[in-house]
């Protein structure tokens, strides 16, 4: 089954991420603002993978002195389309 979500990121450059699922496989990843090349990269990066695994790898990821970042950012998104 496919699924589109949509997830408004807190704390961050990035103002909007647009996820698309198939199962639980994430079949693309956009984001909306943002550090282009940076978001661009995990976009790719992500697509293809099992959502837990990339939950996994990219939580708790930190941009500087922030307590979050893009992928942290992307990790929850993918947390909250799954739960959906």
């Amino acid at each position: 089954m496919t699924k589109q979500f949509t997830y408004q990121p807190q704390g961050v450059c990035s103002r909007q991420i647009n996820i698309v699922l198939e199962d639980d496989i994430i079949k693309s990843v956009q984001f909306v603002g943002g550090c282009s090349g940076n978001t661009q990269g995990v976009a790719k990066l992500a697509a293809g993978r099992n959502v837990d695994e990339v939950i996994e790898i990219l939580k708790g990821t930190r941009c500087g002195p922030r307590a979050t970042s893009c992928p942290d950012q992307l990790a929850l998104a993918l947390t909250a389309a799954k739960n959906s």
